[in-house]
């Protein structure tokens, strides 16, 4: 399948900074796509380049098979991590203007407006100021104003920023659906969990350079360090123990007895899974035998320490 989004080759500069050195993408259509880097990696460069705010110095952006230009303005919902709402306007006639800017007509744009305003609830707040909002109540209005247009493409930096975890879980669905019915979301974030839970794919950007990019699990199993965790309900604690560390590396502070099962985590050292598990099963009833799975939080971690 053609991606939605394809990066070639990107260099963006500052002076004498460089905040992307050749960073090449390509985002799935309707996938969840996490866009991943420590602070000052050059998410936000890459970010302002899809929305035209900037210009790459080399390279090439190409959207849905056609390079970049001032009419896929319509196509992309932008929603950063600094909201841009204007505090004196009032809600409703606040997102009517935002939405013509997206090249809605006013009766479009009120037909989504209800919509959305129904469906989060939020329909008195319409002659509301924002300034008279809570930070979460804004954040609604902001993610309303983003996907109002429908957009093929939505990018959303910390979208969970300021919503108490009800709001927040309510958001995640409503991003959950927008992809089941087709949409393309680049979601930039620092809660890794929130990556686990909701990303088919993921890119991982460190000082200007792309250091990992693909679907999620594949990622995982890149990382991954053989590890398993491991129950066991045995009479002889000792000799299973014993048995276990002339072929296998057993990590030192997982060990531990509850209620008469053993556990522990080990190390494969170069053996296959089943021969672990044969071993185990010769010494009692096994309970519990499950690889650890690097999390997306260990891959980050290890990967911008090197």
């Amino acid at each position: 399948m053609q991606p939605i989004l394809e990066v070639k080759d990107v260099v963006k500069k500052y002076a004498d900074k460089t905040a992307l050195d050749h960073v090449s993408l390509s985002v799935p259509k309707g996938s969840i796509y996490g866009l991943l880097g420590p602070n000052g990696a050059g998410k936000t460069s890459l970010i302002r380049i899809i929305n035209q705010i900037t210009y790459p110095d080399s390279g090439q952006i190409i959207l849905d098979g056609i390079p970049l230009n001032p009419k896929h303005i319509s196509d992309i919902g932008y929603m950063p991590e600094e909201r841009g709402l204007y505090k004196t306007m009032k809600v409703g006639e606040q997102a009517m203007y935002l939405a013509q800017l997206k090249g809605m007509s006013k009766q479009q744009a009120k037909v989504q407006l209800n919509y959305w305003f129904d469906k989060l609830e939020i329909g008195h707040w319409w002659d509301k100021k924002i300034q008279e909002l809570s930070k979460g109540m804004a954040q609604k209005i902001q993610f309303v104003v983003t996907v109002l247009h429908d957009p093929k493409l939505l990018i959303l930096d910390e979208p969970f920023s300021g919503f108490d975890p009800v709001n927040a879980n309510i958001i995640k669905d409503e991003i959950i659906e927008l992809k089941n019915k087709g949409t393309t979301i680049i979601f930039s974030t620092h809660r890794m969990e929130s990556v686990e839970e909701m990303c088919d794919e993921i890119a991982l950007i460190n000082n200007s350079k792309k250091l990992i990019e693909g679907k999620l699990l594949e990622v995982k199993r890149e990382f991954r360090s053989n590890l398993y965790e491991i129950g066991l309900v045995t009479n002889d604690v000792e000799k299973v123990i014993l048995s276990l560390s002339q072929d296998y590396i057993i990590k030192p502070t997982s060990f531990k007895t509850l209620n008469n099962e053993l556990q522990l985590l080990v190390d494969l050292n170069k053996k296959l899974p089943n021969d672990l598990l044969g071993l185990l099963i010769s010494h009692g009833q096994v309970t519990h035998f499950q690889e650890q799975m690097p999390s997306v939080n260990d891959i980050f971690i290890q990967s911008v320490s090197k």
